[in-house]
């Protein structure tokens, strides 16, 4: 070991810093244009919301001119901002936010209840239900969207909150995260409350549950983004303007004569606060959720 301490001349350290610092150099280098490659289409966007004339915006677009506002205005925002009317965009902000709390509230309690019984319940066949959940999985939605719409509306559900709701609650992911989380958690948790007289619900309920903030918070963020960018289901099971979400509705500016990018823009910026909230609301346990896994491995 001496030996190769003494063989290390100054010249080679001083290589060896100064690749180092090359090194450094090149990655700071890709994550700036990383960054630069996710963060311009969202300043393009919202530039582009603060700009009144549509003809305008689509002759910036493909030149820097794009990432540039000279005069400002938030006239866009208010004639989108309606709750009633031709542009009741507000209107379809709320029912999207309806639609949200719901099945993410309605949502962390089913599928952290079937995660719970699945890692700690006495039923048997406990491992063919997990499988069972599991291979539910790999189905794609929407391959039996087409069924759901059929049954919906033979149930009188169609054009209401509660179709956009119900069939999204309970996901074999989020089942199977919950799962996961629970059956990681100390044995001795559930003997010694047991032992204490605790039923399984007292026991999720008191116990379980405050422990699982991490996964409660993975959960309402992936389960959030889900329900918010919806978009074929709401086509398919409404026809009106009474339960219809804003990922919808923003399409009508999108018509065969004309495209009124100026209200687009808006109205999508109004689309993206939400679930930006959503997510700085849950980071911390988000974060840690995910460092967590990458550690256990």
């Amino acid at each position: 070991m001496s030996d190769l301490v003494l063989s290390t001349t100054p010249l080679e350290v001083e290589r060896e810093r100064s690749a180092v610092g090359t090194l450094r150099l090149v990655q700071t280098a890709c994550i700036l244009v990383i960054a630069l490659v996710i963060i311009s289409p969202l300043f393009m966007l919202l530039v582009a919301s603060l700009k009144d004339d549509r003809f305008q915006i689509l002759a910036d677009m493909g030149s820097f001119r794009a990432f540039w506002v000279s005069n400002p205005t938030l006239s866009n925002f208010a004639e989108v901002g309606n709750l009633s009317g031709e542009l009741a965009y507000g209107r379809y902000l709320l029912n999207s936010l309806i639609i949200l709390a719901c099945t993410v509230g309605a949502g962390l309690i089913v599928n952290s209840m079937a995660g719970f019984v699945l890692a700690w319940g006495s039923l048997r066949g406990r491992a063919l239900m997990l499988s069972v959940v599991i291979a539910l999985y790999v189905i794609p939605q929407e391959s039996i969207i087409m069924p759901l719409v059929i049954m919906v509306s033979r149930a009188g559900m169609t054009d209401t909150f509660t179709v956009q709701i119900v069939p999204w609650v309970a996901s074999p992911l989020y089942i199977f995260l919950f799962y996961q989380f629970f059956a990681q958690l100390p044995k001795e948790l559930f003997e010694a409350a047991e032992m204490d007289g605790a039923s399984v619900f007292r026991i999720y309920r008191s116990i379980f549950l405050p422990l699982s903030l991490p996964a409660l918070a993975t959960v309402s963020i992936l389960m959030g983004i889900e329900a918010w960018n919806q978009y074929l289901w709401p086509i398919l099971v409404t026809q009106t303007d009474y339960a219809r979400p804003i990922a919808v509705a923003i399409a009508t500016f999108f018509g065969q004569d004309s495209i009124y990018w100026d209200r687009a823009m808006a109205a999508s910026v109004l689309m993206m606060i939400p679930i930006l909230a959503l997510y700085l609301a849950f980071q911390r346990w988000f974060v840690s959720s995910f460092v967590g896994s990458a550690v256990k491995g």
